[in-house]
């Protein structure tokens, strides 16, 4: 006999967005999901081994997130330094 909440579970690969869409300049990678913009754009499109594929990509552009200068502390550095 089926549960009621078993209905609902999707064996998908959830997007990584974490409503942080901000594309880095030189890198042209959202520095919120570090998605490329064509990752972006496809997401819906792509099966799930594509998804997959993408998201074992993420974990070696991690060092990004640590390069971005923007938000509150970047604009807080870049006030710094005019000082």
């Amino acid at each position: 006999m089926s549960h009621g909440k078993d209905i609902w579970q999707r064996d998908e690969v959830s997007s990584p967005c974490i409503n942080v869409c901000i594309i880095h300049p030189e890198a042209r990678l959202c520095t919120g999901c570090l998605r490329s913009i064509d990752e972006i754009a496809s997401w819906s499109g792509m099966t799930q081994d594509e998804r997959r594929a993408v998201m074992s990509q993420l974990p070696s552009r991690g060092p990004l997130k640590a390069t971005r200068k923007g938000g509150r502390s970047g604009r807080l550095r870049r006030q710094g330094d005019q000082d």
